[in-house]
């Protein structure tokens, strides 16, 4: 028997922080940056940023090796309007008490939807989940996990690397007397 109730709930209470958490992400707020690098292409209207980059909206932040930003062209209050954030190289994404660490990231901002891909893992108090794919919408807070096998093998530690297509994880139990 399927159980898609609870990944659902637990995806979404690990970035998009459903209602029975915390108040919901706050797309609209500034997106503060750090790299080692930056390159612009202002024609392509894009932004590469390489060397321990780290992205900051509201209480969510982004860290990856490499991100190429995303933006339209328009200046409104003398800053580019981000519309995109790809990026690659141990991803991870952070909310209080919440963890999620993927090979890659797409956040739309646009849409405002998060898709991490490969070797997922997300992370919260004693609830783990691992898949290839975990797409999260911010405003509504649904989460749809697969376990799409992008990335592959398991580590020396046991870390899964490959779900073979499967959803896999643990839930933590509350003590009972």
């Amino acid at each position: 028997m399927k159980r898609p109730m609870p990944l659902i709930l637990l995806g979404a209470l690990v970035l998009a922080g459903g209602a029975a958490a915390q108040t919901r992400h706050n797309t609209n707020a500034p997106i503060d940056f750090s790299a080692d690098q930056i390159e612009l292409q202002d024609k392509a209207n894009r932004a590469i940023l390489s060397g321990s980059v780290a992205v900051r909206q509201g209480e969510m932040t982004l860290d990856s090796a490499r991100m190429t930003v995303h933006y339209t062209g328009q200046i409104v209050g003398g800053s580019p309007q981000v519309s995109r954030l790809d990026a690659s190289g141990n991803v991870v994404i952070t909310r209080p008490d919440q963890k999620a660490r993927s090979q890659y990231a797409v956040y739309d901002l646009n849409s405002r939807v998060v898709t991490l891909l490969g070797n997922v893992t997300l992370n919260q108090g004693g609830n783990v989940l691992n898949g290839g794919r975990v797409t999260i919408n911010l405003d509504t807070g649904r989460a749809t996990i697969d376990g799409s096998a992008v990335g592959s093998g398991r580590d020396d530690s046991g870390n899964v690397t490959r779900s073979n297509g499967r959803v896999t994880g643990t839930f933590s139990v509350p003590k009972r007397n």
